[in-house]
């Protein structure tokens, strides 16, 4: 036997404005129009077969029938709205699968992962390390962070960071056989690459220098690879700055020129759009932005004089 429900709209509707005696409370308390609310009791009544409410001296009164059904029911929405809550508040604990790519995994987020797990206890961090950025999302995956221009259809995406492009090296080469003083002096040292050319090729286009020649020297498929070849005075790296500061402030890196790259892609946090909100994704994801700007308020990247 199939269940009769009501009109479950002109219910919620019914219940504000029995609780209120009013239709123009009811109708600022669900944010519609008081005609909204007015027509949405004609037709519960219409489907009862029975009156609900009465006006008496320009007083809204229920009806026998109106105060029996509103009694019935005044608190079938607090309790569907207590089991929301529960429900939401069991999706703040439990395991919480975060993709991204390697090197942001080894050079951002696993330093800082013990801030998180103190903070939020009840929620157990698995991260899946991926080459991907294409904005897709495994059925194993609740949260992924990407590096792109932010334009991945059908998922929830917020900006974490903008990024820049920033020299790096090894301190022990500012001062060797061929100190670097300014950038110039690159042409008698090895260029590091990551992925590809292009960013050396764009960062000495940005400066006007055409004689040094970008086709030599290494390219490596992980950027904390490249950063691990800089730090071993392996040559000089074009490095991203959030990737790179944490080799710096130990002092295995440091930037021999001022002059940065700006990057045209950011990070950016993507979920399903379902589960934006999501105790426990909501809770990574606030603490990712809260990181990241605290981080950049009191980042001072050291640049070599």
């Amino acid at each position: 036997m199939s269940r009769r429900l009501p009109p479950l709209n002109a219910v919620k509707a019914f219940e504000a404005a029995a609780r209120h005696l009013s239709f123009t409370r009811a109708a600022e308390e669900l944010f519609v129009t008081q005609a909204a609310v007015s027509h949405q009791i004609k037709g519960l009544e219409d489907y009862l077969g029975l009156k609900l409410f009465r006006r008496k001296n320009r007083a809204l009164l229920l009806t026998e029938e109106g105060q029996a059904y509103f009694l019935d029911i005044k608190d079938l929405f607090s309790q569907l709205s207590d089991a929301t809550e529960r429900l939401l508040a069991r999706g703040a604990i439990g395991a919480l699968t975060v993709a991204m790519p390697p090197s942001f995994a080894i050079q951002w987020l696993v330093p800082r992962l013990a801030k998180f797990s103190e903070s939020h206890p009840d929620i157990d961090v698995r991260i899946k390390a991926v080459d991907a950025d294409d904005g897709s999302l495994s059925d194993d995956v609740d949260v992924a962070i990407y590096y792109g221009r932010g334009k991945w259809p059908g998922v929830f995406q917020e900006k974490l960071r903008n990024e820049v492009m920033i020299p790096v090296c090894s301190p022990l080469l500012l001062n060797g056989p061929k100190p670097l003083k300014t950038p110039e002096d690159l042409r008698h040292h090895t260029l590091l690459h990551d992925l590809s050319r292009n960013d050396w090729r764009a960062w000495f286009q940005q400066l006007g220098l055409k004689d040094i020649n970008v086709n030599q020297g290494p390219i490596f498929s992980h950027s904390s690879l490249v950063l691990q070849a800089a730090a071993h005075g392996q040559g000089v790296a074009l490095g991203y700055s959030v990737l790179a500061q944490p080799e710096i402030s130990a002092g295995r890196l440091v930037m021999p020129f001022n002059e940065v790259l700006l990057s045209r892609n950011a990070y950016y946090l993507v979920c399903e759009e379902s589960q934006a909100e999501l105790g426990k994704i909501a809770a990574f994801r606030e603490w990712m932005i809260s990181m990241f700007n605290e981080e950049a308020s009191l980042e001072r990247l050291p640049l070599q004089q």
